[in-house]
């Protein structure tokens, strides 16, 4: 279980740094509408977050059968991948223009954020949990660790975001490594 949680830690970190973003450019916000709209940032990201690891786990469990022999490998690189990619767009630039929190907005973010869920919930398959409770947990911690981060934007503004997806790539990259030792 203990895996399961870094792994929902690390797949919300794409989140919660989108979460920052947004919150840094609704620093004038009044209060009820920047609730709302934090609110509704974390119910996004978090049922984006929990949906796409289930539908990875659904076609790596028919996938398994094809290539059992190499399943640890492909976790390895699948979550090794996504790891360099997060650290990569830790380092890219973001700007601090305002940012329309429409539906449209916040469906088309939270599918971004959460593509690599998807890859990496093939790897619960090779883990030892229930695969529904791992993903209600990514979807939980990533509705909270998202409105948590809007709020850190609203007060601190975008430069933490960056921290936290490098610290997510790292985390998914120990799991790779883990998965083959």
């Amino acid at each position: 279980m203990f895996e399961i949680l870094l792994l929902a830690l690390a797949l919300a970190a794409d989140a919660f740094a989108a979460a920052i973003g947004l919150g840094s450019t609704h620093r004038s916000d009044g209060k009820s509408q920047f609730i709302k709209m934090a609110l509704l940032i974390g119910l996004y990201f978090g049922v984006a977050q929990g949906v796409m690891p289930l539908i990875g786990y659904a076609l790596g469990s028919t996938m398994l059968g094809w290539f059992a022999e190499w399943a640890a490998c492909i976790a390895f690189i699948i979550l090794v991948a996504l790891g360099i990619k997060m650290l990569y767009e830790s380092c890219s630039v973001s700007d601090d223009t305002r940012i329309n929190v429409s539906h449209k907005t916040l469906l088309s973010l939270a599918i971004a954020t959460s593509l690599d869920a998807m890859a990496a919930g093939f790897t619960l398959n090779l883990l030892v949990v229930n695969a529904y409770a791992a993903c209600l947990i990514i979807a939980l911690t990533t509705a909270i660790l998202s409105v948590l981060g809007a709020y850190i934007g609203r007060q601190s503004g975008t430069w933490l975001g960056s921290w936290a997806e490098a610290l997510g790539g790292l985390v998914l990259i120990a799991i790779g490594v883990k998965m083959v030792i």
